[in-house]
């Protein structure tokens, strides 16, 4: 069983996180069971760091549950197999990522190859950040998005391992 799956489980047993500092306080209305106890114990650094919140304030259990509010919406309301339902739930949840958390350079040189301003490929603002950019030349915005996209896809996998 992985961090992930004995976290999952104990969210079914109707067990309670909270982080304090290195340790993890459970709390619940009945005991769980042994395995779910087990498993959290063998993956506590793992789990620890699954519920801390990470750079955009929000931590492994705030993926989750907005990744199972997006497939239940999809799942339910759009009437789709869970398996299509969790696709695209994960798409939404890389996209939200990308939004939280906003490249930033200086216009001065490329985000992406660090190249110069030339005279006639000068890096340009991209991003939705009110305010500042990531400053990219215009041949290096695709592979600079597919690089973000990899590092978002990377992250939110740790937290959300789909079936």
């Amino acid at each position: 069983m992985s961090a992930f799956e004995a976290l999952k489980a104990a969210h079914a047993a109707g067990v309670k996180f909270v982080v304090d500092g290195e340790d993890l306080v459970l709390s619940a209305a009945s005991a769980p069971p042994r395995a779910v106890v087990s498993a959290l114990s063998l993956h506590k650094p793992e789990i620890v760091a699954l519920l801390r919140p990470g750079r955009d304030n929000w931590s492994g259990e705030d993926w989750l549950v907005f990744f199972n509010e997006r497939a239940g919406i999809v799942e339910f309301d759009g009437g789709l197999p869970r398996a299509v339902a969790e696709a695209r739930a994960f798409e939404c949840c890389v996209v939200e990522w990308l939004n939280r958390n906003p490249a930033r350079s200086e216009p001065d040189s490329c985000h992406h190859c660090g190249g110069s301003a030339g005279a006639t490929d000068k890096p340009l603002p991209y991003g939705t950040a009110t305010t500042s950019h990531a400053w990219l030349h215009s041949d290096c915005r695709e592979a600079w998005h597919a690089n973000r996209k990899a590092t978002a896809v990377a992250i939110l996998s740790t937290f959300l391992r789909t079936g």
